[in-house]
């Protein structure tokens, strides 16, 4: 059996890789490897380009709404739709060990993360800056690698704390307790 290369809007430790695990299960695919390529347009770009066989990507949220980026890349490439599906998506707020939640004057993470917990943001931090970035792995990658500063934290999935060595300072803080995600799996 022909290995799927399956390429996600993600960094590793994103939605989009739980996602993609989600698809791989579903459908009993055994013989897979994920390209994180960070953005929709790579994605649908890779498709077009025969670099992947199948692109899983978000389009929308119960909370946040339309993945303003997915329909912009959509517009510009052809492909089929293969599947819809939801995931649960529980938003969790890290920052580098050892660093005073009372220091933090910025929150950096994608469009999609910071308006599902807008609310939360509001209640909680309503004087830090926030900060919209590429993807939400790719924020916890960043802070970790020193490229976003000290005083920063980031909105991201649990795993990424795991991976790129970041402490929770707050679990599941989207403002709806049941917040979905639709993706697509796509294939040219």
């Amino acid at each position: 059996m022909e290995k799927v290369i399956i390429g996600i809007s993600g960094k590793e430790g994103s939605f989009s890789e739980e996602a993609a695990a989600e698809y791989v299960r579903e459908n009993s695919i055994e013989n897979h490897a994920i390209s994180y390529l960070v953005s929709v347009e790579n994605v649908l770009r890779g498709l077009d380009a025969g670099e992947i066989n199948l692109g899983i990507f978000p389009i929308e949220n119960s909370n946040g709404g339309l993945v303003i980026e997915a329909v912009y890349a959509m517009a510009k490439h052809t492909f089929s739709i293969e599947k819809l599906f939801e995931i649960d998506v529980r938003q969790n707020l890290m920052c580098i060990h050892g660093v005073n939640p009372g220091d933090i004057s910025v929150i950096a993470s994608h469009q999609q993360a910071l308006r599902q917990c807008r609310m939360y943001l509001k209640r909680k931090w309503p004087e830090v800056d926030l900060k919209e970035w590429e993807d939400t792995a790719a924020a916890a990658s960043d802070l970790a690698a020193g490229k976003l500063t000290k005083n920063t934290a980031v909105i991201a999935p649990k795993r990424s704390a795991q991976l790129y060595g970041l402490e929770i300072i707050e679990e599941n803080i989207q403002d709806l307790k049941f917040n979905f995600t639709t993706f697509l799996a796509v294939r040219k």
